[in-house]
């Protein structure tokens, strides 16, 4: 198991945000946590990499790196594509002085090539396109060697083709890695071809646990509001 999430509880001011929520992940398996806007599925990756703190509840994870690839790249625009996928290694205490400067580039490429990506590295980001820009995002994440991937809505922005690449490299990186892996969104597509399981939040609680397959079924009210994209449901949008 690299991750399990007990009793999760997160408020901002009066608002529950994330409401005694809890699941696990075992490693080479991907979750996918689903929901409207606002139902709490980008707080609950940032609590897990303690980008925030819970305000009560525990999350254990197995030891090993925690990596993140956020929903616009987040790539630092005056570095180039090497020293963007090699920032860990440089600037990371516990690794700056384990690597020369020969091994770093070495594991550059490799993480590259295994985004479908060579002979980049001294591009800068505004030179390479959203779909190129988000996979040298996922070079960047495996690096480290991590054991757990979080992707906040990983195909946002891109249209249909880039989706399906990217959707394509979550799967070839839960295989090359055996991370447990955790994809935040609201896409079908992304779901389908990504997920061995799912979760749904609404109102910061879980209202549906299962595969994709019963996701599709649509065996309640709450998925099959949205499979459908339907207005009617128990979910209710914000104004």
């Amino acid at each position: 198991m690299s991750i399990e999430v007990k009793n999760l509880i997160k408020s901002f001011g009066d608002k529950t945000v994330i409401n005694d929520v809890s699941f696990k992940v075992n490693n080479g398996e991907t979750l996918a946590i689903v929901g409207f806007s606002g139902s709490g599925k980008s707080t609950v990756l940032k609590l897990i990499c303690g980008l925030i703190n819970p305000d009560s509840g525990e999350i254990i994870t197995s030891e090993g790196d925690i990596a993140m690839v956020f929903q616009y790249s987040a790539l630092f625009d005056s570095l180039n594509i090497a020293d963007n996928i090699a920032f860990a290694l440089h600037e990371r205490r516990d690794l700056r002085n384990k690597y020369t400067e020969d091994e770093i580039k070495k594991i550059v490429t490799e993480k590259l090539a295994l985004v479908g990506l060579k002979g980049i590295e001294q591009m800068y980001p505004s030179e390479l396109s959203g779909g190129m820009q988000k996979r040298v995002s996922f070079a960047r994440a495996i690096v480290t060697e991590p054991n757990t991937i979080l992707y906040d809505e990983p195909t946002a922005g891109l249209d249909p083709i880039s989706s399906t690449l990217i959707e394509d490299y979550i799967v070839r990186l839960k295989y090359e890695t055996q991370a447990a892996s955790i994809v935040v969104t609201h896409q079908m597509s992304t779901i389908r071809r990504t997920a061995d399981r799912v979760i749904m939040l609404y109102d910061g609680k879980i209202v549906f646990e299962g595969t994709p397959d019963d996701m599709l079924r649509q065996d309640n009210d709450y998925t099959k509001q949205f499979v459908t994209a339907s207005l009617e449901g128990p979910m209710k949008m914000m104004a």
